[in-house]
C-alpha cells in the first residue's frame, strides 16, 4: 500500500487535500444557501401570481355575469323599450360587444372566443404562477444534490484531518487520505455532473 499511495502521507498533499476539500466545502455551502434562497423567491412569486390569478378569475365570474344581464336586459327591452335597451348597451364590456358583433344580435353571444377574452389575465397570471413552482422546484432538486456534495466534500475533509494527525509512517494515514481523495473526487463528479444547472 505505502509503495502505491506512499505519496498521500506526505504534509504537502495532505496539506493541498485539506485545503481542496475545505474550498469545496465552503463552495458547496454557500451555493446550496443561494439555491434555497432561490427556492423561496420563486415559491413566493408563485404563490403572488396564484392569488392575482384567483383574483381575476373572481372578478372576470363577476363581469360574466353583469354581461349576461346586461344582454338579456337590453335584448328583451330592444323593441318595446328602446331607451332602457340603450342603457344596457352602454354597460357592455368590450368583450360583450365584440361578442354580438361576431354572433349578431340573436345569438346567445357567450361563446368561447368570449371566455377566452375574458379570463386572459386570469390565465396569463396562471401560468406565470406555474412557471415559478417550477423554477422553485428545480432549485429544490439543485440545494439537494449541493447538500449531497457539502457532505461528500465535509465527510472527506473529515477523513484527510484525521489522518493529518497520525504519523507519517502510519498506514491509517495512508488510508484516510486515500478516503479522503476518493471523498474529493466523489464530490466533483456529484457537483459537475448531477446538480443541475438552472436557466431563468
Amino acid at each position: 500500500m505505502k509503495k502505491i499511495f506512499g505519496f498521500l502521507a506526505g504534509e504537502v498533499v495532505l496539506g493541498t487535500l485539506i485545503a481542496l476539500l475545505s474550498v469545496a466545502t465552503a463552495i458547496a455551502s454557500f451555493q446550496g444557501a443561494m439555491a434555497d434562497s432561490e427556492q423561496n423567491k420563486y415559491e413566493i412569486q408563485g404563490m403572488q401570481s396564484l392569488n392575482d390569478g384567483n383574483a381575476e378569475y373572481l372578478s372576470a365570474n363577476q363581469t360574466r355575469i353583469q354581461d349576461d344581464g346586461n344582454y338579456d336586459n337590453w335584448y328583451i327591452n330592444q323593441e318595446t323599450n328602446p331607451d332602457v335597451s340603450a342603457y344596457y348597451e352602454g354597460n357592455f364590456t368590450e368583450e360583450l360587444a365584440a361578442a354580438i358583433e361576431r354572433n349578431g344580435p340573436d345569438e346567445y353571444p357567450m361563446d368561447e372566443e368570449y371566455a377566452t377574452a375574458l379570463y386572459t389575465d386570469a390565465n396569463a397570471l396562471w401560468e406565470d404562477s406555474d412557471a415559478s413552482f417550477g423554477l422553485a422546484s428545480e432549485f429544490d432538486d439543485k440545494g439537494d444534490q449541493l447538500q449531497l456534495v457539502m457532505l461528500i466534500m465535509a465527510l472527506g475533509l473529515a477523513l484527510a484531518a484525521w489522518g493529518s494527525l497520525l504519523g507519517a509512517e502510519s498506514n491509517m494515514r495512508i488510508m484516510f487520505s486515500l478516503f479522503g481523495l476518493i471523498a474529493f473526487l466523489v464530490g466533483l463528479y456529484v457537483y459537475f455532473f448531477m446538480v443541475p444547472v438552472i436557466v431563468v
